[in-house]
């Protein structure tokens, strides 16, 4: 009798092990699976191979799970049944749900849960023994399950990469810390997962704001505008603004100049000296573009449309910023773009581009249908607002507070209290 009871207590626990191996397996992060595994630990190098074969792991679990708490549900019936006759069925069926609920299942995943990874560690060589034991079982329940899937008309669920980005972006708002370090962080791990999904047109400085320097001027015209700028590659044109001949590098020119074979006296082509302009099309993604920067080993690009035309220019600074954020230097102008008034309404140049706001206040306008803060509004309420009008809009205020012709070129945004819902238009 002593014997029999010790057994049921026995399986109870073995039971509540392979309950707690479940919920650890289903629970780690492969994130740390995987760090711990290039640190060279073979447990989690074990783990991470059979966390690619997670169904047939928790179907080998499941089994024992079932068999364990059968037999020892059947060795208690048989206990009660000598000790109080037919009513031990009741008794012992009302005994062994309480132990199997809390002892064997609730309370194993709950420590489970506190520490997955610690367990999985622990009881990885289990589970490889338990998985080479169950491999019928499993392939039968596999085999099962594809053929309910099947005639359902459902495929095997194969995680994509757009859930895992997805998944990763969760991860990072889950970051804790609301001090600057902390927002610029998650900033900047977001901004690397963006690369793909934003186009070289969003970030480009656009034609009307490059500088440029015309092929037909003299050398020393050049060498003037040169140093008067605050730019190290400045494009060439020549007849027309649309024709871009060359890229003039601040350093190559200068060593031409210093030169012994050059002349400044004579007439030198500043187009010998200039690089060959790099143009590349306007819907290039900013991870495409910023491998194709190291492998040409360029940091200058010219943008241009499908039909050809000079949109505007893209640098390598322009992409680490999208990561970083603003890289001001010594030689970088200082544009007013955004202003935080005393009221904490803020006053933002229409140009100012949607990420650079969210990035710097840690909002979320979309991003999607316009690049700059001007283009939202535009494509949101569907027309050009005049100076005065006041929409309210993805949980914000935006007054208009000028207008050149049809660009909008100052605006004030105060985000609202009641936070974000759907755009709602109240234009006046």
């Amino acid at each position: 009798m002593l014997v029999t009871i010790l057994c049921v207590f026995l399986l109870l626990g073995a039971s509540a092990c392979f309950s707690a191996f479940e919920t650890s397996f289903s629970m780690a992060s492969k994130a740390k699976i995987h760090h711990f595994a290039k640190k060279g630990d073979k447990r989690f190098t074990w783990a991470e191979r059979l966390r690619h074969d997670i169904g047939s792991v928790i179907n080998a679990v499941l089994a024992c799970n079932t068999a364990l708490n059968a037999v020892a549900t059947s060795l208690a019936t048989g206990i009660a049944l000598q000790f109080f006759g037919d009513r031990g069925v009741v008794y012992a069926s009302v005994f062994m749900t309480f132990f199997i609920l809390i002892f064997a299942e609730a309370f194993p995943k709950m420590l489970a849960i506190q520490n997955p990874e610690k367990i999985v560690a622990h009881s990885v060589y289990v589970m490889r023994c338990v998985l080479f034991l169950c491999r019928p079982i499993t392939k039968f329940a596999n085999f099962f399950s594809r053929t309910i899937f099947a005639l359902l008309g459902k495929k095997n669920v194969v995680q994509s990469d757009e859930a895992t980005l997805e998944e990763l972006r969760g991860v990072i708002d889950l970051h804790k810390g609301f001090d600057d370090d902390s927002l610029q962080e998650r900033a900047m791990l977001k901004s690397i997962l963006d690369l793909r999904s934003v186009q070289v047109s969003e970030i480009m400085v656009h034609r009307k704001n490059v500088t440029m320097m015309n092929a037909d001027d003299s050398l020393e015209s050049l060498v003037d505008q040169l140093l008067d700028s605050p730019f190290s590659r400045i494009p060439l044109w020549q007849g027309t603004f649309d024709n871009i001949v060359g890229v003039v590098n601040v350093k190559r020119l200068l060593r031409e100049v210093r030169s012994p074979s050059r002349d400044l006296n004579k007439n030198v082509d500043i187009r010998d000296i200039a690089q060959n302009p790099w143009f590349i099309p306007d819907s290039t993604d900013l991870l495409e573009q910023l491998q194709m920067f190291r492998q040409r080993k360029e940091h200058f690009a010219l943008v241009v449309d499908e039909y050809g035309a000079w949109l505007g220019i893209v640098t390598l600074e322009d992409l680490l910023e999208e990561i970083v954020g603003e890289i001001d230097d010594e030689h970088d102008i200082t544009v007013s773009g955004v202003r935080v008034q005393q009221d904490h309404s803020i006053v933002i140049d229409g140009s100012v581009t949607i990420r650079d706001l969210n990035r710097e206040f840690d909002w979320e306008l979309p991003d999607d249908i316009a690049s700059t803060i001007a283009g939202l509004l535009i494509n949101t309420v569907r027309m050009i607002p005049s100076v005065g009008q006041i929409f309210m809009l993805y949980g914000f205020r935006f007054t208009v507070l000028k207008r050149q012709r049809n660009q909008i070129t100052l605006l004030k945004v105060v985000k609202c209290d009641e936070g974000r819902g759907e755009p709602e238009n109240e234009g006046r």
